[in-house]
């Protein structure tokens, strides 16, 4: 397959940044059209795989079915008569892209979700090999994306019998998997952590993220943080307010999270919280953005109302101002 990939005539795009703007998809678009490209090979982490998602939604006209097609009038009327076939490589164990039919970027500003079926990449490859280059931060970062996905998964209004299966495979392979993938750099580990990210993937493609992921985005656009280090900002904060007011079945899930984060069976309601605030904690990274108080406002209003109809439980902007001041590093 190197062989074949290296005869292969292929034209290299990077041209955009770790949280891929409106005008560098536009970019790309422009790219793959004048080069008059048939294949789309995205290399890279979440950010380079939702770039090729939304070079391909554009030239192909896809309809972006949860908003606004921002791409409407951005590609050329040449359209390709087969879509373009979509190969994914992630390089993070994380975020599960690869799995996903959806795509983030950022315009104007804000974050946009772009969701079609038909860029669900056709194959993905996930070779561990690829994370012995990947930086401390981001090692950590990304698979804390792919733990909170799971978890939120787990809980979330959209799950399903399929999606918790999913879930629980990506909670069970990371709470098993992190010490020796992060602090020892075990090759084994980074295989286990690396499908475990892939059924992360594949749990939210089912259920979609909740409110820790929804909190998130204006945490990374505001103060720089990583992806999966501003949701693992928000989770603890979310959880403890499920945990005061769940009942019947999302409680039950609840329990079933406690006792796979802690290995008990005998876990105690919100046990499971404790030890991801233990593991976040021995990954010593900050737990909470500085001074959200100055920007109060401005979260609150950034946070999607249909990412929150997935939580459990209603959250009203006074419940998420409390949240954001309840941030630890307070």
């Amino acid at each position: 397959y190197t062989t074949l990939f290296r005869s292969m005539e292929k034209v290299r795009f990077a041209d955009f940044t770790s949280n891929p703007l409106f005008e560098d998809i536009c970019k790309g678009i422009h790219l793959f059209q004048t080069e008059r490209c048939d294949t789309l090979l995205a290399v890279g982490g979440g950010s380079a795989i939702d770039v090729a998602k939304c070079i391909k939604m554009a030239v192909t006209g896809m309809e972006n079915t949860t908003g606004t097609n921002l791409f409407a009038t951005t590609a050329a009327s040449r359209q390709p008569s087969v879509p373009p076939p979509l190969v994914a490589i992630p390089t993070t164990a994380g975020t599960g892209s690869e799995s996903t039919h959806n795509a983030v970027m950022y315009y104007e500003g804000a974050k946009q979700t772009m969701t079609n079926d038909g860029i669900l990449p056709d194959y993905a490859v996930l070779e561990p090999a690829v994370l012995k280059t990947l930086p401390l931060y981001q090692k950590k970062c990304t698979m804390l994306d792919a733990l909170c996905q799971g978890i939120e998964s787990w809980w979330s209004v959209g799950a399903t019998e399929t999606s918790i299966g999913y879930a629980k495979a990506a909670v069970e392979g990371i709470v098993a998997n992190w010490r020796s993938y992060i602090f020892d750099s075990d090759e084994t580990a980074a295989a286990l952590i690396m499908l475990a990210a892939n059924y992360g993937g594949r749990a939210i493609n089912i259920s979609a993220t909740t409110a820790a992921h929804a909190m998130s985005y204006k945490i990374t656009s505001l103060y720089g943080y990583a992806h999966g280090h501003a949701v693992a900002m928000c989770l603890p904060l979310t959880w403890e307010f499920l945990i005061d007011r769940a009942e019947g079945d999302v409680r039950e899930r609840l329990c079933a999270i406690d006792r796979l984060m802690t290995g008990r069976d005998d876990a105690t309601f919100g046990d499971g919280l404790t030890a991801f605030t233990r593991l976040f904690r021995r990954l010593g990274l900050p737990a909470g953005p500085e001074d959200p108080g100055n920007h109060l406002n401005e979260l609150v209003e950034s946070v999607n109302a249909e990412r929150l109809s997935n939580f459990p439980v209603a959250l009203s902007a006074d419940d998420l101002r409390g949240m954001y001041r309840r941030s630890p590093n307070q």
